[in-house]
């Protein structure tokens, strides 16, 4: 259940760093914004490895 809000929540992430760029913002805003979504993907990712 936490993977698919995460993975939502990298999805809202890259979108606000494409409105970004569109709008000309200073390009850290751009990197922060896709660093955090790669960092929710992973987050993601590591919540669906099973459990030892």
């Amino acid at each position: 259940m936490w993977s698919i809000v995460l993975m939502g929540l990298a999805g809202l992430l890259v979108g606000g760093a494409l409105s970004f760029r569109q709008q000309h913002k200073p390009l850290w805003t751009q990197i922060s914004f896709y660093v955090l979504a790669g960092m929710s993907l992973l987050a993601a990712y590591l919540l669906t490895l099973p459990a030892n």
